[in-house]
């Protein structure tokens, strides 16, 4: 109770804060960079050197790998087929391809599956959701950003930027089989913790609620992939296809139907695609997916 409460008072108090002048305008772009070179490196640092890398783990990783392909696939197409902005589509594969796996997807999947189910959402999100956003979500972002994409300088950013950095060394040291001291991992879990609060924060800042913006039919459409069509992807594919049971198939459909993950709200803003409904998309996809999920925990039970 206490975590939804946390997402539900930060995004309020970013609300609040629009009001107070003594915040200088940029606060909720300094937010976002302190996430990207502090926080989210410290997430890697804490979680990757001590997941067990076995076959176990590729149903669980590639949740995520999955849900962005097929919102790769799903709004690229529409884009070029309505002659949709660069920006736009950018937006939109970024922000509803990668779900909220953690910060919203760990309490939720603790209270229904109690500690043990945190290993499967944990493998779902760190070596999947994660990765993913830093690898190929920072390549999009790139790509979109620009009139005419440049390889190198995708590449560049790929390798340069923090989270991603941090992840490679993290992995390093599991294939290794090194850990940090307690000490260095309480540092961390730390600095990692302030994502949640900074990132709602700064979206809360920068929400707006403008009755004819030109953006509620793309935020429609993206919440609608996100919370309804990716864990239905996922349930088809694992549950009905492949024949996969127990909590591993609910874990990952229920992780699948998570809201639009805040870190890539956060990148698609930092490379300028449409800032305004990346924040809407976290903004107003974190309660409406609280009903979604319910009918999806419903929909997997006996699975």
């Amino acid at each position: 109770m206490s975590s939804l409460l946390l997402l539900f008072g930060c995004l309020a108090l970013g609300l609040l804060l629009q009001r107070v002048r003594d915040f200088p305008l940029n606060s909720p772009q300094v937010l976002n960079q302190f996430i990207i070179y502090i926080s989210l490196p410290a997430l890697a640092l804490y979680f990757i050197p001590d997941i067990k890398l076995d076959s176990t783990v590729l149903l669980p990783v590639a949740v995520g790998w999955i849900c962005f392909a097929a919102s790769v696939l799903f709004f690229w197409g529409l884009g070029k087929m309505f002659g949709w902005s660069r920006k736009l589509i950018g937006c939109l594969i970024l922000t509803a391809g990668l779900g909220n796996t953690s910060f919203i997807g760990f309490p939720v999947v603790e209270a229904l599956y109690g500690p043990e189910g945190l290993k499967t959402a944990i493998l779902i999100d760190q070596p999947g959701t994660f990765v993913v956003l830093s690898t190929l979500g920072i390549a999009l972002a790139a790509y979109f950003s620009k009139g005419q994409p440049d390889a190198k300088a995708i590449i560049r950013k790929i390798f340069f930027f923090p989270p991603f950095l941090m992840f490679f060394l993290a992995l390093l040291l599991n294939v290794l089989n090194l850990s940090f001291p307690d000490v260095l991992k309480e540092a961390f879990q730390r600095l990692g913790s302030t994502v949640t609060p900074l990132a709602l924060v700064s979206v809360g800042m920068q929400l707006r609620f403008e009755r004819r913006s030109r953006h509620w039919r793309f935020l429609a459409l993206g919440l609608l992939f996100q919370l309804i069509l990716a864990p239905l992807l996922i349930y088809l594919l694992y549950v009905r296809v492949l024949g996969v049971k127990g909590e591993t198939a609910q874990i990952s459909v229920i992780e699948a139907a998570m809201a639009p993950m805040i870190s890539a709200s956060i990148v698609a803003s930092s490379y300028g695609l449409k800032p305004r409904l990346a924040n809407m998309m976290v903004g107003f996809g974190i309660p409406l997916s609280f009903l979604t999920i319910a009918f999806w925990y419903w929909l997997v039970q006996g699975v």
